[in-house]
């Protein structure tokens, strides 16, 4: 009997160790990996947006896309973009479904809850409102929105703008920027809060839309960062923070907005995939 128990606690053992050195290959198989699987939000020009290439392929560019690129060939990685709604994005990190997401997004309190950051890559204009030309006289401070229909971005930090400093405004949350700009030309909002770039972007290729006086009141922007799943499972963090060292020294952000400015002509409309 004893012979039997000392066997079966033996082969328990090797199957521990067994189990053990897997659970170790496949934690390196993860981090070894020569793909960098991006998630963002591709209804956001300059950051992230589709275009159709020359071949006449559906392709991602934007600031953030370049900013991924440039992450993932410092990584010697190849970067995959996966587009989905902004507010599923956190998710569907925590769920392993993305290495990385970079999509103009804060490391606020909440998000710090499911995801760890990157030390800041780019900090944008500050926060705008978006209205109708014809109706802008109408809007010189914060107060001149009590009563009004203001759109924003679900899960965003515009969002909480609209809830904390547009007193009296009803909030409409949206999921896509698409949809909120199409509500604000169609006259079913009165006015939406992107990020200040996002705001100028609309401004400029809509005439009908422009950046109300009251948006000055809204403070400043908060720096954009990369966010990995929650204690960097992956170890890609310390890559990530050596990436954006090298490209603020490069001063690759320029480029990376020019870029992005050449493309606004042909940035198309998309509907990111949600998860089922």
């Amino acid at each position: 009997m004893k012979k039997f128990v000392s066997l079966l606690l033996a082969l328990l053992m090797i199957a521990s160790l067994a189990a053990c050195g897997k659970k170790a290959n496949d934690d390196k198989k993860s981090s070894d990996s020569k793909t960098l699987v991006m998630g963002t939000s591709a209804d956001y020009a300059p950051f992230e947006f589709m275009y159709k290439g020359e071949d006449g392929t559906m392709q991602y560019g934007g600031i953030d896309v370049s900013v991924g690129q440039y992450i993932a060939d410092s990584m010697g990685k190849e970067l995959k973009v996966e587009n989905m709604s902004f507010d599923y994005l956190l998710p569907s990190l925590v769920k392993g479904d993305f290495d990385i997401v970079i999509a103009a997004m804060e490391a606020d309190g909440d998000r710090l809850k499911s995801a760890d950051f990157s030390d800041p890559y780019y900090t944008d204009l500050p926060p705008a409102i978006l209205v109708k030309a014809s109706d802008a006289a109408s809007y010189k401070t914060l107060a001149d929105f009590a009563g009004k229909s203001v759109a924003a971005q679900t899960g965003t930090t515009k969002l909480d703008i609209v809830n904390d400093q547009l007193t009296g405004a009803n909030a409409v949350p949206l999921a896509l920027v698409t949809d909120m700009v199409n509500e604000l030309v169609n006259g079913k909002v009165d006015a939406i809060v992107v990020d200040g770039a996002v705001a100028k972007q609309y401004a400029e290729t809509n005439k009908d839309l422009v950046i109300a006086d009251a948006s000055s009141e809204l403070g400043a922007a908060q720096p954009y960062c990369v966010a990995v799943a929650k204690g960097d499972p992956k170890g890609l963090l310390p890559a990530i923070n050596a990436a954006i060292a090298k490209m603020n020294e490069e001063n690759k952000l320029e480029s990376f907005i020019s870029a992005a400015d050449a493309l606004k002509d042909v940035w198309q409309e998309v509907t990111p995939e949600n998860p089922s």
